[in-house]
C-alpha cells in the first residue's frame, strides 16, 4: 500500500512541484541515501517545531511563461503577478530560515534547499508598484500612464457634469427614463424614453430589451467622448509598453526562476 502513503503525503504538499515529487518517491536500498532522507525529515520536523510552519503557498505552473520569456515575449499582468508571487515566496522562505534564534549548523541536511532559492527584491518591488491586480496596471507604473489617467478622470468629470445637467434640467428631465448617466459601447449616454428619442439630439447606442428606453449620446458630449476614446487607445498602448518593460526585467533570470 505504498501508493496510499504517497497519496497521504501529497495532501500536505502546497505546490504542484511538491505533489509531482511525492508521486515519484520510491523506497531506497542505498543506506547513505536512506540516512540522508531520514536526516532531512528529522531536521525538517525540528525546524517547524522551533520556527512554526514555513511560509509556503501554492504557485502557478510557469513553464509556458518561461518559454515566452526565453523568446523575449511579453507576459500578461496575471503571468507577471504569478512570477512575482514565486519570487516573494522564495524571499519569505529565506527570511524564515535566517531567523536569529536558528543555528544553520543544526540544519545541514536541508540548508541547501533554502540557499538555492533565487530572490530578486528589486523586481518584486517594481512589480508591486506597477501592478494593482491581475486586471489593472497602477497609475504610477509610468509618468505617461499617470498623465493619461489624470486626463481621463478630468474628461469623465466634464462629461458627467454636462449629462447630469441635462438629466436635471427643466428642458430635458421629462424625456428621461431615469436620472442616471450610463455607458454603452464605451460611450457615456443617458436613458431617454423611446417616445422622446427625437427630442434629444444625439446618437443612439442601445435600446432596452422592452424597447421603452433608448440610450442616447447627446451631441453636447460627442467630442468629449471621442477624446476619452482616444485616451483609451493611448492608455492601452502605454500598458502594452509597460508590460514589455516589466517582462524584460525577467529575461536574464529564466533559469533562476
Amino acid at each position: 500500500e505504498f501508493d496510499k502513503i504517497l497519496d497521504a503525503i501529497s495532501n500536505y504538499c502546497k505546490t504542484y512541484i511538491g505533489k509531482n515529487h511525492v508521486a515519484k518517491l520510491r523506497p531506497s536500498q542505498d543506506s547513505k541515501e536512506v540516512q540522508n532522507m531520514l536526516n532531512e525529515t528529522s531536521q525538517g520536523v525540528i525546524l517547524i517545531q522551533r520556527n512554526s510552519t514555513p511560509p509556503l503557498d501554492s504557485i502557478a505552473d510557469i513553464t509556458v511563461y518561461l518559454k515566452s520569456l526565453e523568446g523575449s515575449g511579453t507576459l500578461s499582468i496575471k503571468a507577471l503577478l504569478e512570477l512575482k508571487n514565486i519570487l516573494q515566496i522564495a524571499s519569505n522562505l529565506k527570511d524564515y530560515f535566517s531567523k536569529d534564534h536558528l543555528s544553520t549548523s543544526d540544519f545541514s541536511a536541508i540548508e541547501s534547499y533554502f540557499n538555492d532559492l533565487y530572490i530578486n527584491p528589486g523586481i518584486v518591488s517594481t512589480f508591486s508598484k506597477s501592478i494593482v491586480d491581475e486586471d489593472t496596471i497602477s497609475d504610477t507604473a509610468s509618468s505617461k500612464s499617470q498623465d493619461i489617467r489624470r486626463r481621463q478622470r478630468k474628461i469623465e468629470q466634464d462629461i458627467r457634469a454636462k449629462l447630469n445637467g441635462m438629466l436635471h434640467s427643466s428642458t430635458y428631465s421629462k424625456y428621461m427614463r431615469d436620472n442616471l448617466v450610463t455607458i454603452r459601447n464605451g460611450r457615456f449616454v443617458i436613458p431617454v424614453k423611446e417616445e422622446y428619442r427625437s427630442s434629444v439630439k444625439g446618437f443612439i447606442h442601445d435600446m432596452s430589451s422592452s424597447g421603452s428606453t433608448v440610450f442616447i449620446e447627446p451631441i453636447a458630449v460627442f467630442d468629449l467622448n471621442n477624446e476619452l476614446s482616444n485616451l483609451q487607445i493611448e492608455e492601452n498602448l502605454e500598458i502594452e509598453r509597460i508590460l514589455q518593460n516589466l517582462s524584460g526585467l525577467l529575461y536574464p533570470y529564466t533559469k533562476e526562476l
